[in-house]
Formats: C-alpha cells, sequence, structure tokens
C-alpha cells in the first residue's frame, strides 16, 4: 500500500478559497468576452484584440486549472509561480489595450481585459500573501490601469478602479488569515485530542499493571506486618504519587477548556463512611483546578481510610465565599502524631506533600493541617477565586 501524501497545510486552510476565486475567474471571463464583443468594432486592431482575448481565456482555463485542483495542493513553489504570473499577464494585457485601439478610446474607457476580469490577480495574490499582498497587488494594477488610461491629470475619486482592487486585496486577505488561524486551531485541537488518548491508553495500562501491584503489595505488607509493614507504606505513597501524575497530565490537556462544578467531583467520593456537604449552587472552576481539588481531597480521604482505623468516618465540606473556595475534609480517627509528616519527608516519603500539599500550593492555594489527638485531623484547603478560573 503507498503512503498517502500529506497536504499542505497552507493550501489545506484555503483551498475553499481558491476554489471559489477560480469560479469567480471564469465568472469574469464571460463577462469580458462580452465587453469584448460590445467593444471590439471601436478598436483600431480588430484581429489583434481577438488575439489577445484568445490569450486571456487560455490563461484562465490554465491558471483555473492549476490554482484549484491536485497540481498545486502539494506544490507552493508552482502556487507562487502561478500567482505571479497572474500578475504579469494582467498587466501586460492592460498594456495592449494601447496597440488594439487609439487614444480617444483607450482614455476613456477601461482596459481590455476589463477591471473586472484584473481583480484575479488580486484575489490570487491576497489568498497566497495575505491582505498585504492583496493591498499591494491592488495597488501594482491600480496604477498600471490609470498609466494605460493616461488618467493622471484626472480626479482619481471620480474612478472606482483604485478602491475596489485594494478593497478587494484586503478583504480576500483578511479572510485567507482568518482560514490558516482556523488551520491552525483545528490541528492543535486535533493534536490535543490524541494525546488526550494516548494519555488515557497509557492512564489504564498503568491502571491495569503497576497500580494493581502496588496496591498488592501495600495490602499483603499491612497484613504480614513487622519490617513489611515499612515496604507497604512505601508501596502506597508511591501509589499515590503514581495516581496523581496521571491526573495532572490528564487534566492539565483541559486546562483551557472551560469551567467545571467542582462539587459533583467531590459528591462521587461519598460512601457510607465519607459525608459531603456542598453548597445548593454550583462551584464553578476551571477544570483542571477542579480536579486538581478533587484529586486533593481524594488523596486525604485516601489516608483516612489508611490510617485512621476502619470504623473512622470522614467528613467533606465546601463553602464558597466568591472570593476563595474553602475545602475542608475532616475525619474523626486518633490524629496524625506531632511531626509525623515532616519525618516522613525527611526519610523521602513524600507521598502527602506531593499529593495533597503540592497540589494546592500548584493552584496558587494552601493546604493547612489541623491536627488534634481527640477529635482525630482536618485538612483545609483555600483555593483564591482568581486562580481557580
Amino acid at each position: 500500500m503507498t503512503a498517502r501524501t500529506e497536504l499542505d497545510p497552507d493550501y489545506a486552510a484555503a483551498a475553499p478559497l481558491w476554489r471559489a476565486a477560480q469560479v469567480f475567474r471564469l465568472v469574469t471571463l464571460i463577462y469580458a468576452i462580452g465587453q469584448q464583443i460590445a467593444s471590439v468594432r471601436y478598436y483600431t486592431h480588430q484581429g489583434l484584440s481577438w488575439a489577445l482575448i484568445g490569450v486571456m481565456v487560455l490563461w484562465s482555463l490554465v491558471s483555473a486549472i492549476l490554482l484549484s485542483q491536485w497540481l498545486i495542493r502539494n506544490a507552493p513553489r508552482l502556487r507562487t509561480a502561478v500567482v505571479v504570473g497572474d500578475q504579469v499577464v494582467v498587466i501586460a494585457l492592460m498594456f495592449s489595450t494601447r496597440l488594439v485601439s487609439d487614444f480617444d478610446w483607450y482614455h476613456g474607457h477601461q482596459t481590455l481585459p476589463t477591471t473586472l476580469w484584473a481583480a484575479n490577480a488580486v484575489m490570487s495574490a491576497a489568498i497566497a500573501w495575505g491582505p498585504l499582498g492583496g493591498i499591494g497587488s491592488g495597488a501594482l494594477i491600480s496604477v498600471v490601469a490609470t498609466t494605460v488610461r493616461a488618467q493622471w491629470d484626472v480626479d482619481l475619486w471620480k474612478d472606482a478602479t483604485t478602491p475596489v482592487l485594494i478593497s478587494v486585496g484586503l478583504a480576500i486577505g483578511l479572510a485567507a488569515n482568518t482560514a490558516r488561524r482556523a488551520q491552525q486551531q483545528l490541528q492543535e485541537a486535533v493534536r490535543l485530542n490524541a494525546a488526550t488518548q494516548e494519555r488515557d491508553r497509557l492512564a489504564r495500562e498503568v491502571h491495569d499493571g503497576v497500580l494493581q501491584v502496588l496496591s498488592y503489595i501495600k495490602r499483603r505488607g499491612s497484613e504480614i506486618g513487622g519490617p513489611t509493614a515499612e515496604l507497604a507504606d512505601r508501596a502506597g505513597e508511591q501509589e499515590v504519587a503514581l495516581r496523581v501524575l496521571i491526573s495532572e497530565q490528564v487534566g492539565r490537556t483541559d486546562s483551557e477548556g472551560g469551567e467545571e462544578d467542582l462539587r459533583p467531583l467531590l459528591t462521587t467520593q461519598a460512601s457510607p463512611s465519607i459525608f459531603v456537604s456542598t453548597p445548593g449552587q454550583p462551584v464553578p472552576l476551571g477544570r483542571w483546578t477542579a480536579r486538581e481539588i478533587a484529586g486533593a481531597v481524594g488523596a486525604a480521604l485516601s489516608n483516612v481510610a489508611e490510617h485512621a482505623g476502619p470504623g473512622a468516618k470522614a467528613y467533606v465540606l465546601v463553602e464558597d465565599t466568591g472570593d476563595e473556595v474553602i475545602v475542608s475534609v475532616r475525619d474523626d480517627g486518633p490524629g496524625i502524631p506531632v511531626g509525623r509528616l515532616a519525618a516522613a519527608e525527611a526519610e523521602g516519603r513524600l507521598g502527602v506533600t506531593r499529593s495533597i500539599i503540592g497540589r494546592i500550593a500548584a493552584l496558587g492555594g494552601t493546604a493547612q493541617l489541623l491536627d488534634d489527638d481527640e477529635t482525630g485531623t482536618e485538612w483545609e484547603f483555600r483555593i483564591p477565586r482568581h486562580n481557580g478560573r
């Protein structure tokens, strides 16, 4: 099987404009031929005028085929050559008006190929080179038209040729640039979608492999006890850290994708031993921010399940003050011994630091541990509203 040739991105963006421009070229060709039939009796060299019309017809067909079909879709140099050729042919035909008619005619009438047909060169330049190219081509052809007709001594504002050609160049050029930006945004969206799908695939593989093994080691090590308990703790921390890494990578993909209500992300973590209380109104935050907060809450609840004992209960409370979002996670377990977190961090066990404190700090907020040996452990997360939207 032969590999499919990738389409030139520049042509792909402007392809509809190229096709529309060539339809316009053929329509204006019909108008130019009709104008020739109406004006040929005033020419001094009628046979030459028909020969020049033949050149115009031939170029219109050749350029229309080249600029709208498959020959230039992956050949930017050929496309540029055709656009330059457009300028040359139009200017040459305009100057040829002096060869087929006398001064009295060409001084007071439009040039041989007609102003409407000459606008095709302006459109081609605008699509290929943007608004500056379109304006430049329009100005050049306007100067040529004025020179051919020797109308420098006439009030140019009474002639619509210059403003029409320059306006066409500007409008088509802006449209071409807009189409290219839209194409780039589409390609970026496709790339991000592919990256998201790849991350999801890797996350599934990691979940089905590494995370399952770490979870098994943590569970079995806790059951065996003794020196193996430390191995279980390390495995548990790495499991949390790996889950954090996966969620961060997935979340950052959506960080610019609008807002998300924080409440459903937290209420889904409720269970018979976990009670979640949220406001009656939505708590909209940036998607990544909302998911990072939910991840920090999930990590705190995992610590409750692991260290607070089998009968411990946890309570999650969400407050939206307008300026900031406050999330509290409290349990009724025995609490964390004073200095335990600092000692764990010094030993290189960074599960809490990474999964809870680090997450909230990355959002511009604070995570404070309020510990009491009698009432259990409470985490309080404060996230400024301006960083969450």
